[in-house]
């Protein structure tokens, strides 16, 4: 059946603004070519969404002759704000941007493993309450009786851990820090009017790489992520999977040979982490006696892969008995490993390497597992470097935030969704 006016109306309203959202500010005539909706029809909805406030003239084009045609039109992007946040062990990352995914301010907040519940999640709200004053500074100041947080529309938040895929909660898990399930119910308290979303960490990244980073050409492709901890996201047909209980990925608890152990369930040492988690990458370097690389945690790691990349210049790695080629074979060894297994379940035909280990490697390391890949398996599998890093839970529950908020903002005036 053809659509009714309102709802024909509604969808044309849509696909523009996801075009002024995807392409920058365009003209008029430009959404005309883009849509290939009629001149009127055009005209009609640039009408509509200025006058809901959702797109505003931001310039004009290069064009000789000056006219409606020629003035650019823009989402109007401080309409509302967005925070990402990336939870740790060790403290939380908070970045807000404006509705188009422009950076306006950034916080963090350390939080040591003595501290208590309560004043961890103190500390956490308080960075974010921060970061979202800062932003909301540097627009139109805020009604009367309006916090200086109010333009905050969405929340974002990446996390270690299982989310419960019915619930949306992060679920119990004895190798995280108490303050972490306590902190989406903190925020959404201290912030009554946002929406508070979670996702794991590791599949927030891969939907920043898939977007914007080393997938961006592939619709079905595994991230291996190798950072403090180790996990993996699992996107197939351009969807990413979750599993019945919200635990695709959970590849560090994998039992896999050369741990001497087995895991449990509620602790990986002995699985794929005992391999490639951060403490065993920072212990590798200094068992093939590279100078020490620092802490046991994700940038600690990338330290050490950077630090045996740089003595290597970049040539191929022969197994040699230099310490830096000893590190970088044994390293690629290992994640070869993990990453077989989830070739062999899968076939994904590209693996990403993300973390901030995974990104230091670059494609000296992504070449190395590839070639350890290629005699393990039958299965032709591409292996590349993250490029986003570390960053990339950030990028990913930023990403996230935006579409949950435009998803509400663009809708049909009594159609929006409510938290």
């Amino acid at each position: 059946m053809p659509a009714s006016p309102s709802t024909a109306r509604a969808i044309n309203d849509r696909l523009a603004l996801r075009l002024l959202q995807q392409e920058g500010p365009l003209t008029a005539g430009q959404l005309k070519q883009l849509t290939g909706l009629s001149r009127p029809t055009v005209a009609d909805l640039v009408d509509r969404l200025t006058a809901a406030g959702l797109i505003t003239v931001v310039g004009e084009s290069g064009e000789q002759r000056r006219g409606p045609n020629a003035r650019l039109y823009g989402i109007v992007a401080d309409r509302a704000h967005l925070a990402a946040l990336d939870v740790r062990t060790e403290g939380v990352f908070v970045l807000v941007s404006d509705l188009v995914g422009r950076v306006l301010a950034e916080a963090s907040a350390p939080i040591g493993g003595s501290t208590g519940t309560g004043p961890a999640v103190e500390q956490a709200v308080a960075a974010v309450e921060s970061a979202a004053k800062e932003a909301a500074a540097m627009g139109a100041p805020p009604r009367e009786g309006v916090p200086a947080w109010g333009r905050l529309h969405t929340v974002g938040i990446g996390t270690p851990g299982l989310i419960d895929p019915a619930t949306g909660d992060l679920r119990d898990s004895a190798g995280l820090p108490a303050w972490h399930r306590s902190l989406a119910a903190a925020l959404q308290d201290r912030l009554p009017g946002a929406r508070i979303t979670v996702e794991n960490e590791t599949n927030l990244a891969a939907l920043a790489e898939q977007r914007e980073g080393a997938a961006r050409d592939r619709d079905t492709f595994v991230l291996l992520w190798l950072g403090h901890g180790v996990g993996a996201a699992v996107v197939l047909d351009g969807t990413l999977r979750r599993g019945a209980s919200g635990g695709t990925g959970e590849i560090g608890f994998l039992p896999v040979p050369g741990t001497g152990a087995l895991p449990s369930a509620t602790d990986c040492d002995g699985g794929f982490h005992s391999l490639a988690g951060a403490a065993a990458v920072v212990s590798l370097a200094a068992e093939c006696g590279l100078p020490a690389p620092g802490p046991a945690d994700g940038p600690g790691a990338a330290v050490a892969v950077r630090a045996a990349l740089a003595q290597v210049s970049g040539e191929p790695v022969p197994a040699t008995s230099s310490p830096a080629h000893r590190f970088l074979n044994t390293l690629a060894d290992r994640i070869a490993v993990g990453a077989a297994s989830v070739v062999a379940v899968l076939d994904p035909g590209c693996v990403v390497l993300g973390g901030e280990a995974g990104h230091a490697g670059g494609a000296v390391l992504a070449g190395l597992v590839e070639e350890r890949l290629r005699r393990m398996s039958p299965l032709p599998t591409e292996v590349r470097a993250s490029g986003l890093g570390g960053g990339a839970v950030l990028r990913g529950a930023l990403l996230t935030a935006r579409e949950r908020a435009q998803d509400e903002l663009f809708a049909p005036p009594g159609r929006q969704i409510r938290a």
